[in-house]
């Protein structure tokens, strides 16, 4: 892809108008196609070398896992999980796990600090860990519960989607490293037709609900699966059947937020009236000597 000047077009905590240029953008997205994945771990060790995170050693769980989940210095986590199919064998599910990139991004809507998370016009969304209070509102608002705080910086950690590679006409250092284009990268319209070719692939052979991953309750999704079994979601590693941001998110930002702010403010004008009306809190002289003498 060709170098993007990218522009900020959502703020956390901040009304802004989105800039004119902002339209002219081409969305992009990462697409990743289970059925040619072979858990080989590459694109976590490249999202590691390229973010200079190292996570702490784990420990064997008996799985392939490892590490098990993200953290603060694990932006990518490959997962593995097996189910029965219908003719009675196993199936070894695999799925690359990190941020989605939600069009309408439950973090970003969450986060009550302002700048802390920004949505670019590509459709990218970035943390701002200078601004980043540590109160991990961003993992409640996150329907896929990616944000992760780290108990040495107190800081909000996930996938930037290498919005610094891509900005420079890069491809994110994770699409770089596969060794089988499992993930492949480019505009999103570009990515959701050749996703539609590996669907009809298929179900040409026998994966008849083969779907493609790109939830609708979040706006879609920058970062896109193509599902051999897109009946069963959440098989892959309890990846959301229909991810949507958590209404107590709305009622925050929405209907209480405003209710909250009248009420300081009904709080404070009384106590002002009070003031004004009374004048200040006085004890007697006389009352306060027989207090001291009790």
């Amino acid at each position: 892809m060709a170098k993007q000047a990218l522009h900020v077009v959502a703020s956390s905590a901040t009304t802004m108008k989105p800039p004119a240029d902002a339209a002219k953008t081409t969305k992009v997205a990462k697409l990743i196609d289970i059925s040619t994945c072979i858990g080989c771990k590459a694109c976590q060790v490249a999202c590691m070398e390229w973010n200079d995170t190292r996570p702490p050693i784990g420990e064997n769980n008996g799985t392939y896992n490892n590490p098990t989940d993200l953290t603060p210095q694990a932006w990518t986590v490959m997962k593995f999980n097996e189910i029965e199919n219908a003719q009675g064998g196993i199936d070894w599910l695999i799925r690359k796990d990190g941020c989605m990139h939600c069009e309408d991004p439950g973090c970003l809507k969450s986060c009550p600090s302002p700048g802390a998370i920004i949505k670019l016009d590509n459709g990218i969304v970035d943390f701002n860990s200078d601004k980043c209070i540590g109160c991990g509102y961003c993992t409640a608002g996150c329907p896929f519960d990616v944000p992760r705080i780290s108990p040495v910086t107190n800081k909000a950690t996930k996938c930037t989607l290498c919005s610094d590679r891509v900005s420079e006409g890069q491809d994110p250092a994770c699409v770089k490293s596969c060794p089988t284009q499992a993930l492949t990268f480019g505009p999103k319209e570009e990515r959701i037709q050749y996703a539609n070719e590996r669907i009809k692939d298929l179900k040409g052979r026998g994966y008849d609900k083969a779907t493609l991953y790109n939830p609708k309750g979040v706006g879609g999704t920058h970062v896109m699966y193509v599902l051999p079994h897109g009946d069963k979601p959440t098989a892959y590693s309890g990846l959301p059947a229909d991810p949507t941001i958590a209404p107590t998110v709305g009622l925050w930002k929405g209907i209480m937020k405003p209710i909250a702010l009248i009420s300081m403010a009904a709080a404070a004008f009384a106590g002002v009236l009070h003031y004004a009306v009374k004048g200040p809190n006085t004890v007697e002289e006389d009352e306060s000597d027989e207090q001291h003498k009790a």
